[in-house]
């Protein structure tokens, strides 16, 4: 991204809103969403950078402006923070109003008044009282704020919309907060309340980034979200799905079908796993997209009415599909193919997901639940144990979709020939298995190795155990944190040798505990009763426990697991 088209810096309300600029947040963007837990959240932060002593400022986080003059800005994210602070001002204004009207200090107040007005609200045309705002809604709320809250009027509580309702009962409850932080407070009202307005506009401030069109600012979410701020990409494709319907006349009843239908898939998805979704669901039946190309891609191709609603269908067509893989357990698969996507999730793994999308659109069932069952052999084999890079797997996922997609492929043998090259052969698996480490104090390594486990458990013995059931835990043979007993093992060996699998086993949880950090000896005629067959053999082939053992049944496992996990066609 070029430097001339992104710009970031720290801004107070002040210098934000105080400075005859003005801001518009874009007609299709999320609708007011603040109710009182957000309120109170912010008066209380509000509050401490108030009260003596308090701190100095409190910031709010990322605000994305989109401006190709530097006059006028876009409010891309952080419209909810922005509406808000500005009801704060109308809340004071309201209370000024009223000292006005009873007769205090009036003409004082009136200049008051009308100096906030301009400085943080905007110009109220005296004659018509119209405002000539500084912020500007979107096009389901900017009518109730301009109208009815802006001019500090009566404010009507039927035929609204629900955000309309939120708008209202937001100037309600500040206005309450206002009144009472007066009463607390201590010198002449009408200054006292022109200096709240100072205060807080001088002490919340924003990180401001500025971009000049939507790619940017896609870019930008992109970056901010892969540090940990989600912030609102959906939104913004949303915008711009909007903006093309826009382009023609006559459209209001195809803007509503669309925000419809969009709002009831973000409420079954939610906001943050959307844009998963939409990637996946993307690279289902298209050329590969990377993440941070897909905007582009989607602006590149999707650019009339037509493909703005084949998008949306088709969208609508895979969402069932997507949910149940994200969450099995609610969905009305079968058993065994809500067992393979709960074990997908188990691993963490989501390269798989277009591939499954389109297969689930043309396969038949038996073909759907083999290659659900393929995805996580090759899970197992190339994530989880060979813990390869994962750039090229999810290109060739994407390509056996595109080619299922365009019915080029048609069924689970032909899929799977085409994932030959993401299947790694016995040999490599064994050699990889045989020196895994995983470790179990992470909660998800816990998990996947509880899976493991069990799975050897049911290939050796037959018995089925849930590897969620907290009727056993992990067993560490050399424990992770030995005390005597353990010489045959050196620190250095202790500490590469801990979380290699070959180390662990299964044990009742009861037992599990009372072995704690005893010595193998002790352990050992405990392993000898164990109701787990893996973890009796373990005791009757090792008589010690030295690494040359540990290395020893951690080769017999690879065996085990090499068997396992194992798709006949693919060798």
């Amino acid at each position: 991204m070029a430097a001339t088209n992104f710009k970031t810096e720290n801004n107070t309300f002040r210098k934000l809103i105080g400075n005859g600029l003005t801001y518009r947040i874009p007609r299709f963007q999320r609708d007011y969403s603040w109710t009182d837990d957000e309120w109170e959240d912010l008066w209380a932060d509000l509050m401490g950078t108030l009260q003596p002593e308090g701190e100095p400022a409190h910031y709010m986080g990322y605000l994305v402006l989109q401006s190709g003059d530097d006059k006028t800005f876009e409010v891309i994210d952080g419209q909810q923070r922005l509406t808000t602070v500005s009801i704060i001002v109308l809340a004071v204004l309201k209370n000024l109003q009223r000292l006005i009207d009873a007769g205090n200090d009036a003409e004082a107040n009136k200049q008051r008044m009308e100096q906030i007005r301009q400085t943080y609200v905007g110009y109220l045309d005296p004659v018509t009282l119209v405002a000539r705002a500084k912020l500007t809604l979107n096009r389901n709320n900017n009518s109730y704020y301009q109208d009815y809250l802006v001019p500090l009027g009566h404010l009507p509580q039927r035929g609204f919309r629900a955000s309309e309702h939120l708008l209202r009962k937001a100037f309600e409850w500040f206005d309450r907060r206002v009144a009472e932080y007066l009463k607390k407070s201590t010198g002449t009202e009408g200054m006292r309340l022109a200096q709240f307005v100072e205060d807080m506009s001088d002490r919340l401030f924003f990180t401001v980034i500025t971009v000049t069109d939507e790619l940017n600012a896609y870019k930008v979410f992109e970056t901010l979200n892969a540090r940990g701020v989600r912030l609102s990409a959906t939104d913004l494709l949303k915008n711009y799905l909007f903006s093309v319907l826009d382009r023609g006349s006559d459209t209001d009843h195809e803007l509503r079908n669309l925000e419809e239908r969009w709002e009831a898939m973000v409420g079954r998805l939610g906001a943050e796993s959307f844009p998963d979704f939409l990637r996946a669901h993307w690279n289902s039946r298209r050329p590969f997209a990377r993440q941070a190309e897909l905007f582009k891609t989607i602006r590149s191709q999707v650019n009339s009415r037509e493909v703005v609603f084949q998008l949306l269908r088709e969208m609508e067509q895979d969402l069932d599909t997507y949910l149940a893989l994200s969450s099995p357990e609610a969905s009305d698969w079968p058993q065994d193919i809500k067992g393979f996507a709960s074990t997908l999730r188990t691993f963490n793994v989501r390269q798989p997901l277009p591939l499954l999308l389109a297969a689930r659109r043309i396969f038949d069932a038996p073909d759907f639940s083999g290659l659900m069952r393929a995805c996580v052999v090759i899970s197992m084999r190339f994530n989880v144990i060979c813990s390869y890079g994962t750039a090229e797997q999810e290109r060739t996922y994407n390509a056996v979709a595109e080619r299922i997609a365009k019915g080029e492929i048609k069924n689970l043998g032909a899929a799977l020939a085409s994932m030959q090259g993401i299947y790694p052969n016995d040999a490599a698996f064994r050699a990889a298995f045989a020196e895994k480490t995983i470790r179990t104090t992470q909660s998800r390594n816990n998990r996947v190795v509880r899976f493991i486990l069990c799975a050897l458990e049911k290939h050796f013995s037959d018995a089925d155990y849930s590897f969620t059931s907290d009727n056993f835990n992990i067993e560490h043979v050399l424990p992770q944190h030995p005390q005597t007993g353990w010489e045959t093992f050196s620190d250095e060996e202790a500490d590469a040798l801990t979380y290699r699998l070959g180390n662990m086993t299964l044990m009742q949880a009861g037992a599990n505990k009372d072995v704690g950090n005893a010595a193998y000896t002790a352990k050992r005629s405990v392993f000898e009763q164990s109701g787990f067959a893996i973890t009796r053999k373990l005791a009757t082939d090792h008589a010690e426990w030295t690494p040359e053992r540990l290395a020893a049944h951690q080769n017999w496992m690879a065996t085990q697991a090499t068997a396992i996990w194992r798709i006949a066609q693919m060798g």
